[in-house]
């Protein structure tokens, strides 16, 4: 054996097994085992828990053969918000603080769901005014469009398309501002609310949302022309992350990574709320199941919510005036007066109101604020069809006015599950493309 300067050299290591160097802690010292017992030169690296390319603070250690992923675990809790465990120390109305933050994009499906869970212990379900549907209704489309927008802009930056990253959150933003004007936040809501909305929408907010749809129309339409015939994007993606019906059904997975089997479910159809049946859309599939296939799904779908969207607008015009929240005052957090100026706080019509005017609406207002109502004991499971897939929730209730329990089944939870299904026998550049397909928030995840 020559050295770099020309010397004969002896290696003593010549016979000897190979050296597998590994570091930090965790599972490394049972993975590099596993490694040296293979007797073949695998490599194990980590691929996370920072941030890019992993959409989330996740961490997937892959174990490979030169560039070929021979396997690949996913590893959660890094986030750990513990969302769950905080709203059992809060009132049922305030446990939507914290549940629109699990998954940061789809805030308002979060809140919607929960709140479903909560109706549904009290009863109510039956007794939700058509115009707060019609508005949860709108408010849930919108914000499916917002979180399609916002996969489809990080999974092309990571594969080297700014563009599509800009024009996604350029696009996003016209979302955000209509979510803003009628909420006072642009995320984390808090918006939908036990027995209703926590105010109206008002017909200004109508006009800046139909002024927003053509623009908003244009700019989807230009993403779909960036990428959907792109060579090199359809090179990276056809064919990639494959996963079949039969292994969706095994690892439960939902959305549109089960709907690109070709399988249309879809719980706004095979079990409506919030008065979906009376809408005109289409369930989207296709039958590649892989990458590409869930890009085009998630395209597909952004025009059937807009279609959604405007039904939902005629609808709120048409209903202008009527209540957006229960009747029973006992339950109902005051909702027909819109934010304050600021755009947050209570509106001056309503501090009038409630300081001089009705006494009754003031002790409610104050029994509500500081105690919350009460929940007959009981336990109940509520399930709706977010962007990524079943978004449901276990509410039980000891006949307190805190949840006594309240858990989320998270579509991105069971989603990850696939990651190494999706991942396998591919390259370490198709694990990017995986993932992304996927589509996982890490904050429902790790709720």
């Amino acid at each position: 054996m020559t050295d770099p300067y020309g010397q004969t050299t002896t290696d003593d290591r010549a016979d000897e097994a190979p050296v597998y160097t590994v570091g930090g802690g965790g599972d490394w010292d049972e993975l590099a085992a596993e490694v040296s017992a293979l007797g073949a030169e695998r490599i194990v690296v980590n691929m996370g828990p920072q941030h890019p390319s992993t959409h989330g603070v996740l961490r997937l250690v892959l174990e490979l053969d030169g560039e070929t992923v021979r396997e690949a675990r996913a590893g959660i809790g890094f986030l750990h918000t513990g969302i769950e465990k905080n709203m059992e120390y809060r009132t049922w109305t305030q446990g939507t603080t914290f549940c629109t933050r699990m998954d940061y994009l789809t805030p308002i499906f979060n809140e919607a769901a929960y709140c479903l869970g909560v109706e549904k212990l009290l009863g109510i379900t039956d007794q939700i005014p058509q115009r707060a549907n019609d508005i949860r209704v709108l408010m849930m489309e919108l914000n499916r469009i917002g979180s399609h927008l916002i996969c489809l802009a990080t999974g092309g930056m990571e594969l080297g398309a700014t563009t599509i990253m800009t024009i996604g959150f350029r696009e996003r933003e016209r979302i955000l501002r209509f979510f803003e004007a009628v909420t006072g936040l642009r995320m984390n809501h808090a918006y939908v609310r036990p027995g209703g909305v926590a105010q109206d929408v008002l017909p200004e907010h109508l006009d800046l949302l139909e002024a927003e749809l053509p623009a908003l129309r244009k700019g989807i339409h230009e993403m779909e022309l960036l990428l959907l015939e792109n060579p090199v994007f359809k090179g990276r993606t056809v064919d990639v992350g494959y996963l079949s019906l039969s292994g969706c059904m095994a690892l439960g997975v939902t959305g549109p990574i089960l709907r690109s089997t070709g399988l249309p479910h879809d719980l706004r159809k095979s079990d409506p709320y919030c008065g979906y049946e009376t809408y005109d859309f289409d369930v989207v599939t296709r039958r590649d199941a892989d990458a590409y296939s869930r890009v085009v799904i998630r395209f597909d779908e952004m025009w059937q919510s807009l279609r959604i969207a405007e039904q939902a607008v005629e609808r709120l015009r048409a209903s202008h005036g009527e209540p957006v929240m229960v009747a029973d005052r006992k339950i109902a957090w005051p909702a027909q007066l819109s934010v304050g100026a600021d755009g947050q706080g209570n509106s001056l019509d309503h501090i009038r109101e409630i300081m001089g005017e009705s006494m009754e609406g003031l002790i409610h207002h104050f029994k509500l604020v500081t105690e919350g109502f009460r929940v007959p004991p009981g336990q109940a499971y509520a399930a709706i069809e977010s962007p990524k897939g079943e978004l449901g929730v276990h509410v039980v209730s000891d006949g307190g006015t805190r949840p006594w329990r309240a858990h989320f089944r998270d579509p991105s939870f069971h989603n990850l599950q696939a990651a190494s299904a999706l991942a396998e026998g591919g390259l370490v550049a198709d694990v990017i493309v995986a993932v992304a397909s996927i589509d996982p928030v890490m904050g429902g995840v790790d709720r």
